[in-house]
């Protein structure tokens, strides 16, 4: 009778140890590409050099920005979105998660804004950014232009040079 409770609690205390691990959770496809980032937006000549007197033309200050896998989860698709705070767009881009860069030519801005969108030389530069708090951070950067903005020939520019840091979730970084 002592074997048999003794098997019993054993067998008790196996089935729970078993039960109790955690199962690893996959990243997305697009994880290295993937994430929110605090960002300026800088007016940019033909070879993407920043304008001077045209840093931050619309008076925005940083915004917030997010590259994101999209619904098939595959490696050479991304979206990336403004929510609304500079032109109001959310667009699905080539990308290339090996060398962390992205682009799209021509999209439409969202299914309620009918704006034709270029991203440009878009890249993720691991560690090569600098939070509010002085730590390493990734780094953003592309190139946008949109098909009805009449400020890049009424002032003198070709397109805008977004740029910025990986949001942090550290209040000091905001």
């Amino acid at each position: 009778m002592k074997k048999i409770l003794y098997f019993a609690a054993l067998l008790l205390t196996m089935t729970f140890a078993t039960s109790c691990e955690k199962e690893e959770i996959g990243g997305t496809a697009t994880e290295a590409l993937a994430g929110d980032w605090y960002v300026t937006i800088d007016a940019a000549d033909e070879n993407g050099n920043v304008v001077e007197g045209l840093e931050d033309p619309f008076g925005l200050g940083r915004i917030h920005v997010a590259t994101f896998n999209t619904a098939a989860n595959t490696a050479d698709k991304l979206y990336v979105t403004d929510f609304g705070d500079f032109w109001g767009f959310k667009v699905r881009t080539n990308s290339d998660v090996n060398a962390l860069t992205f682009s799209t030519a021509g999209a439409v801005a969202n299914e309620s804004y009918d704006c034709n969108v270029t991203i440009t030389d878009g890249k993720i530069l691991p560690k090569a950014g600098k939070q509010n708090n002085g730590s390493a951070a990734d780094s953003i950067v592309f190139y946008v232009s949109f098909d009805d903005d009449p400020y890049p020939a009424a002032y003198g520019y070709a397109k805008y040079k977004v740029s910025g840091v990986r949001y942090s979730g550290l209040e000091e970084n905001d």
